[in-house]
């Protein structure tokens, strides 16, 4: 059991797994998992690890554009009856926002993550929402996140395989940061006209 949370290890497997597959099986299986609602943000960690920064960014982004137009479309398929049972109450917000906002909601909703991928984009779908605004916003707001992932990848794998308190300190801002800006973002869209 040691030897699977072992960090090497585990980065090891995933680039020996990256240079088996090869990008274009990466992108597909990335893509299924989105739709599938695995988190985001493993899975763009997971590609980096696995591709190094450069690919692991490209195919983070495709895949994410890809499984975004797979769950928006699934959305207009199930309608917006099933997607608010789906969801929860909060939909008809979130829906209502998407629609009037187009690619700027869907930009800041990418970067500060509030729900769960496959949710968000199927809520999407089953709005007034175009699918091209849907498309052009996941890539906008999926970069700044995904190239900060891949610029500190190196490190990150670093601190894990050698924890500091230092270390243990980064991360601890880096989550309180994430977490004020998902906060942050939450009161944003309570406000009327947002």
């Amino acid at each position: 059991m040691k030897q699977w949370l072992d960090v090497s290890v585990i980065v090891a497997n995933l680039e020996q797994y990256g240079r088996e597959l090869g990008p274009v099986i990466a992108v597909l299986g990335f893509t299924a998992a989105l739709v599938v609602a695995i988190p985001l943000t493993f899975l763009t960690l997971v590609a980096l690890v696995a591709y190094g920064p450069g690919s692991g960014f490209f195919i983070a982004i495709t895949a994410a554009t890809l499984g975004a137009a797979v769950t928006f479309l699934l959305g207009k398929l199930l309608g917006h009856e099933v997607v608010r049972r789906i969801g929860g109450k909060k939909v008809n917000a979130v829906s209502q926002r998407l629609s009037k906002r187009g690619i700027l909601s869907v930009i800041a909703i990418r970067m500060v993550p509030v729900a769960p991928f496959a949710i968000i984009n199927m809520i999407a779908g089953a709005t007034h929402l175009r699918l091209r605004d849907m498309l052009i916003g996941t890539a906008i707001g999926m970069t700044p996140g995904t190239l900060i992932m891949a610029f500190f990848i190196e490190q990150l794998i670093d601190a894990l395989k050698r924890p500091s308190l230092l270390t243990l300190a980064i991360l601890a801002a880096g989550g309180s940061l994430i977490a004020l800006g998902i906060w942050g973002f939450r009161k944003w869209m309570q406000q009327p006209g947002h």
